[in-house]
């Protein structure tokens, strides 16, 4: 079903507000909007890879999650999941389960934990076909550690390990695309989101997610003030200006089928999404615009891809 307003602040709350998150972080709305996707009379696991959210969610022994919680090394979430899921499975099958309640298997991970050092377990767990969801919170570096790059890191963001400066402007690479690359494993329910409008499209997708029989992916856009470096009042503007320039397009693929999600209505540069970020602020210096000339050239490449993809380029 897709929410309003309203309908989203009347669902109960599953994520306490006693957690110990940064202001103008992004990753708490994600896991308010994912977690309130869940319906009122089911029960939720929760497996946490090592990060941001984890630490600051959960120091024994308190806890902000009102479901149950697992705390995973920063590589296995993934594994994690997939091994309760299937611990589930084979109670159930032996009846000997002390519950009637429905238990949904959920994941998050950050892009260190997701993009690079989880993947290989997420990648696993996907493949087999565990009935579980997979919700990566995207901050664009691991912050938890220090700010460092990770392959979700855009091109020429300023981190501890890619220092802006005058031999190199920051990283070098382009991003990987996870969400295209979770999409070619074939699973029913891949899609990209962020905390946009009136949390629509997050809850939508992430109760697609959930209640889709089978594994299913989500990756959701979580700025952080810490690491891009905005004014924390700022958050749901950057994430307003990451969809609205096409910068982190809002998209799903249900069985293979690509449906854009989200068209913007006029065209915003992507230099309004950069400008308000600090690690991005050696791009504004005169002289460098062919650096934010070369970012803009990638994002109307990847966006002419998706409309391919979803049979809108004509």
């Amino acid at each position: 079903m897709a929410y309003n307003l309203k309908e989203y602040a009347k669902k109960p709350e599953r994520l306490a507000p006693g957690h110990r998150m940064c202001a103008g972080c992004g990753a708490p709305p994600v896991v308010r909007a994912v977690m309130r996707a869940l319906h009122p009379e089911d029960h939720a696991v929760i497996a946490s890879a090592t990060g941001c959210l984890e630490v600051c969610t959960y120091i024994y022994p308190y806890t902000a999650w009102e479901d149950s919680f697992i705390h995973s090394a920063f590589e296995n979430s993934g594994a994690t999941i997939s091994g309760v899921e299937a611990a589930y499975t084979a109670f159930k099958r032996k009846n000997t389960l002390n519950t009637d309640k429905n238990t949904k298997f959920i994941a998050f991970g950050g892009d260190g934990g997701t993009y690079d050092i989880g993947f290989q377990s997420l990648s696993g767990a996907m493949e087999r076909g565990h009935d579980i969801a997979y919700f990566c919170y995207d901050n664009e570096a691991y912050m938890n550690t220090g700010v460092q790059r990770s392959s979700a890191t855009p091109k020429y963001a300023d981190t501890t390990t890619t220092p802006a400066g005058k031999v190199r402007p920051g990283k070098l690479q382009f991003r990987k695309d996870l969400t295209r690359v979770m999409a070619e494993h074939h699973l029913p329910y891949v899609a990209q989101t962020a905390c946009f409008g009136n949390f629509s499209d997050i809850t939508t997708k992430a109760e697609k997610a959930i209640y889709t029989e089978g594994p299913c992916f989500v990756n959701c856009l979580a700025p952080c003030p810490t690491g891009w470096k905005y004014n924390s009042a700022d958050l749901m503007t950057l994430n307003k200006l990451a969809v609205e320039t096409r910068f982190w397009p809002l998209y799903e693929v249900e069985d293979g089928k690509f449906n854009i999600t989200y068209i913007p209505k006029e065209t915003v540069p992507v230099s309004e999404f950069l400008k308000p970020q600090k690690r991005f602020k050696h791009l504004f210096v005169p002289g460098n615009e062919h650096l934010i000339e070369e970012i803009q050239a990638d994002v109307d490449k990847r966006w002419n891809e998706l409309l391919e993809l979803a049979n809108l380029n004509k």
